[in-house]
C-alpha cells in the first residue's frame, strides 16, 4: 500500500511538470501573434496620472545608457518555468512533510528536490554564459534525457560558429552529449 502511495504521488508530479512544460512550449509555438494579457505584473500607475521622471515617453528607461528590449517571449518562459517548478516543489514538500509517510517516500521527495535545485541553478549558468557571448538573451529547458536552449534571433540567423558556441556551453555545464542539445532561435 505504501509503495502504491508513493509511486502515485511520484507519477503525480512528474505529470504536472510534464505538463507545464508542455503548456510552455504550446504557448511559445504561436507564430507572432501578441497576446495581451491585461496588467503585467510589476506594472505600475504613478497616483496623480503624472508622468513617471525616470522613464521616456515610449516607457523605457532615460539616461545612463541603459537600453531595453523587448524580451516578452523570455520573460514570459522563465516565469512559466518558475511556476510550474512552484507548484512542483509545493506537491513534494508536501509529500515529504505528511505525517505517516514512509521514510522512503520522505527521501524520495527530497532528493527529487535537490535535483530540481540543480537544474535551476544548471539552466541559470547556461543562460547567463550564453548571454555572456553576446546574444542578447537566452532560456534553457533541461528535461531528464535532452535539453533545449532558445537564444534570441541574431543578425543573419544562427550559423554554425552560434551552435557550436552554445553547444560547447551545454556540453561544458551538464553531462548531455551534442546530439541531446536543441538550440532555437527565437523570432
Amino acid at each position: 500500500m505504501k509503495l502504491w502511495k508513493r509511486n502515485a504521488v511520484v507519477v503525480a508530479i512528474v505529470l504536472f511538470v510534464c505538463m507545464a512544460v508542455y503548456l510552455n512550449w504550446s504557448y511559445s509555438q504561436e507564430p507572432g501573434e501578441a497576446v495581451d494579457m491585461g496588467k503585467t505584473l510589476g506594472e505600475a500607475a504613478l497616483v496623480g496620472g503624472g508622468q513617471d521622471p525616470v522613464l521616456g515617453k515610449d516607457g523605457l528607461p532615460v539616461g545612463d545608457g541603459i537600453t531595453v528590449t523587448d524580451d516578452g517571449y523570455f520573460a514570459s518562459a522563465r516565469l512559466n518555468r518558475q511556476q510550474a517548478r512552484d507548484s512542483a516543489l509545493s506537491l513534494l514538500r508536501q509529500a515529504a512533510s505528511e505525517e505517516g509517510v514512509d521514510q522512503e517516500v520522505k527521501d524520495e521527495a527530497n532528493q527529487t528536490i535537490q535535483t530540481m535545485a540543480s537544474v535551476t541553478v544548471s539552466e541559470a549558468q547556461i543562460e547567463n554564459l550564453v548571454t555572456a557571448k553576446g546574444y542578447s538573451d537566452c532560456v534553457a529547458f533541461i528535461s531528464d534525457n535532452s535539453i533545449s536552449v532558445v537564444v534570441g534571433a541574431v543578425e543573419g540567423g544562427l550559423t554554425t560558429a552560434d551552435t557550436a558556441k552554445i553547444t560547447d556551453i551545454v556540453v561544458g555545464e551538464t553531462e548531455f552529449t551534442a546530439d541531446q542539445i536543441k538550440i532555437i532561435e527565437a523570432k
